[in-house]
């Protein structure tokens, strides 16, 4: 059993459709996850935050494009400002939505576009609460993984602490969380920066340049900070 077997995962589960919910829910549960349903878009932030403040907030939310009340895409947004750590995972039947919700606007953590296999479901929930782990708990990762001990504000590479500032702490930490999402320079700014002072886009990009030299002291031949010419930058871990 992994580390992150011992402790029960929490799902919410955001579906208007109650048989898609029930389904979804008995294939979650039957893999040892514990879920909670919710049908409407306008109840989902009150029930995080009262989740987060008597401790028991979800590791991932499963969550409808189309939701009566407010929709899919502007809870992604809030999910994604207050509460950075939960992971997103979008349910879709608009292909034609999925570059927004893997790209700059919301960065969901990964979409299922309906209709789908709730082993599927599954399958791809597990891998993205495998990759919020590695990203959050250093002890959950092998030795020569770039690994995050966010309690004592390191990076560690192959085991070597990599020096960071507060700020570049932060940065990676952000990208670390959503692996292959692009970050816009705006974005970027805004986590880094929780006080919304005023820097430019240039500020971001020597941090960027920093952390990058910083890593490479340790990994010359790997690149896991990526430019994307014109958007931005995302962390993208060698496969």
């Amino acid at each position: 059993m992994s580390p992150q077997d011992t402790v029960t995962q929490r799902i919410l589960i955001v579906e208007d459709e109650p048989k898609i919910a029930r389904l979804v829910a008995d294939y979650l549960e039957g893999s040892g996850f514990t879920t909670h349903p919710l049908e409407h878009g306008d109840a989902v932030l009150p029930w995080l935050e009262r989740a987060r403040q008597e401790g028991e907030a979800p590791d991932l939310v499963l969550l409808d494009l189309m939701l009566p009340g407010t929709d899919g895409l502007t809870l992604c947004r809030e999910i994604r400002q207050r509460w950075p750590a939960i992971a997103v995972v979008m349910l879709t039947a608009r292909v034609e939505e999925v570059d927004r919700l893997l790209g700059l606007e919301l960065g969901a953590d990964d979409y299922i576009c309906k209709p789908f296999s709730p082993r599927e479901v599954v399958a791809r929930v597990k891998a993205v609460l495998r990759r919020s782990q590695a990203a959050r708990d250093p002890a959950t990762a092998g030795g020569s993984d770039l690994v995050l001990d966010e309690e004592g504000w390191r990076a560690l590479a192959d085991g070597q602490d990599l020096g960071l500032t507060a700020v570049e702490f932060q940065l990676l930490k952000v990208m670390m969380h959503a692996p292959g999402r692009i970050f816009s320079r705006d974005q970027l700014m805004d986590h880094m920066y929780r006080d919304h002072r005023i820097v430019s886009e240039r500020t971001v990009d020597s941090h960027v340049k920093k952390l990058r030299r910083k890593i490479s002291e340790v990994w010359p031949e790997r690149e896991v900070i990526r430019s994307v010419y014109g958007v931005g930058y995302k962390y993208q871990p060698e496969e």
